[in-house]
């Protein structure tokens, strides 16, 4: 079973997957911060000095400041800034996916696929399949040129 389970994690597939979830997880981080350090900034200046993430309705009654000194008196909060910045995070991501498949499509198209070396031909004689290196049919016995 541990040979098996060797196989299994040494194969291109799954090291390659693991690959992609930790650059994933990097971008991820990248585009989380683009979006509130970088756009949402200009955007909230544009709509009357709104900081995104700190809008919320609050549940529980009373009124905070901010959503952290909401969240320190134990404030019952619907974050919709904070959901719209995931929201503008998933589109950003989503953009940028599309764009990198359809580059990843072009690309592909223009350069060709390598073929494998061919290693077996057909007999002339009785059309079976064999090997490049076979002086003789093992189907129908013919010498082959």
């Amino acid at each position: 079973m541990l040979q098996e389970f060797k196989k299994f994690i040494l194969r291109g597939n799954v090291l390659d997957l693991a690959v992609a979830v930790i650059i994933g997880g990097a971008f991820g981080k990248i585009v989380a911060s683009l979006v509130e350090d970088v756009i949402m900034p200009p955007i909230g200046l544009l709509l009357g000095k709104v900081d995104f993430s700190n809008l919320y309705i609050n549940l529980s009654g009373g009124s905070y400041e901010t959503l952290a000194k909401a969240r320190e008196a134990g404030a019952v909060t619907i974050n919709y800034g904070l959901f719209l910045n995931a929201v503008i995070n998933f589109l950003i991501v989503g953009f940028v996916i599309f764009i990198a498949v359809k580059a990843a499509n072009r690309v592909q198209k223009i350069v060709p696929k390598e073929e494998t070396p061919k290693t077996t031909q057909n007999c002339p004689y009785c059309d079976s399949v064999i090997s490049l290196k076979a002086k003789r049919c093992p189907y129908c016995t013919s010498n082959l040129p």
